[in-house]
């Protein structure tokens, strides 16, 4: 079983796992991830081991500064300018990879580009301190709701794991944004953590968007962030048996029936739901409901995410890596 360290007093426990080419989770600003040396075939293997990956999904690379991600990556004049406005911070950038760069092939899928990020807190720090880039998806099951406390971790992982760093739960909630630049236009490739119109405003153009040939970076599967039960999105009512996970004020139909009720945000703050997001999808999967209503959520700003995650989580799981 994993053990449980707080981040204040977890570093050099976690150095030595990750040098010995273990895994190991940890906390970012965006959800725990599940960490391994990004240059170490065995390391990269052990993340899809855990996680019950599919290996043809490629990983995030984090990385500890900009001239650790130029050894990497190949970076246009665009995504330069991102990375300066957002780094470090819950942006992932697609760019080119770099002859060279030591990454792993697991890491990249066969793919010729490589997404990277820099994290924030515990994570750039071990990052420094090893001195390599760490491959690092979120710390759960494949598939299934990304965690955002240790806790979470440890109940879903725990048994395939050696080490959870715990920093408590994570202040934004949602995986990175995942961006790539095409002919100097910036595609957004995953909603996350940085709002697609803060983007747009540093890139000086709308984001392009629609379909993609195939998958070319994390979180682009058809099902992902699945909880147990059924979901059933932009509920107006709520049926016998139905949990509820509620948005705003104002409620569904029947909701007071709902086996178990969580709001995102009373208040309707799309930053808060952000944050609960996870865990209240975990705690009402834990509810025994076979059916998870949720109410209308829209679409500004962090709300884009945020519906993104429900529609993977809703999506048909008959073939899961469509």
């Amino acid at each position: 079983m994993a053990e449980l360290i707080a981040a204040d007093k977890a570093l050099e426990a976690a150095l030595t796992l990750l040098r010995a080419g273990e895994v190991v989770a940890i906390p970012t600003e965006t959800v725990y991830g599940l960490a391994g040396d990004a240059t170490n075939g065995e390391a990269v293997a052990r993340i899809f081991e855990a996680k019950g990956r599919p290996r043809f999904n490629p990983l995030i690379a984090h990385v500890a500064d900009m001239a650790m991600a130029e050894r990497i990556g190949v970076f246009d004049p665009l995504s330069r300018k991102l990375a300066e406005k957002f780094w470090p911070g819950p942006l992932t950038l697609v760019v080119p990879l770099r002859a060279g760069s030591g990454i792993h092939p697991l890491v990249t899928a066969g793919l010729e580009t490589i997404a990277l990020r820099m994290p924030k807190g515990f994570g750039g720090t071990l990052i420094a301190r090893l001195g390599r880039p760490l491959a690092a998806p979120s710390a759960n099951s494949s598939g299934k709701i990304s965690s955002t406390s240790g806790e979470a971790v440890a109940s879903d992982l725990g048994a395939r794991i050696p080490l959870v760093v715990d920093g408590g739960a994570t202040p934004v909630g949602l995986e990175s944004t995942i961006v790539k630049v095409e002919d100097g236009r910036a595609r957004l490739l995953r909603p996350g953590g940085v709002p697609a119109g803060e983007i747009e405003q540093v890139a000086g153009a709308p984001l392009l968007r629609g379909m993609t040939a195939g998958i070319e970076a994390p979180g682009m599967l058809a099902s992902h962030y699945a909880p147990g039960a059924a979901m059933r999105l932009n509920a107006d009512s709520v049926g016998e048996g139905e949990a509820l996970l509620g948005f705003g004020p104002y409620r569904a139909d029947g909701w007071q029936q709902a086996r178990a009720f969580l709001n995102l945000s009373e208040a309707g703050d799309l930053r808060e739901a952000a944050t609960n997001l996870f865990a209240h999808l975990q705690a009402l999967d834990r509810s025994g409901a076979e059916l998870i209503a949720v109410e209308p959520i829209p679409f500004d700003e962090l709300g884009e995410a945020i519906n993104d995650r429900l529609a993977r989580a809703a999506a048909p799981r008959d073939n899961p890596h469509v």
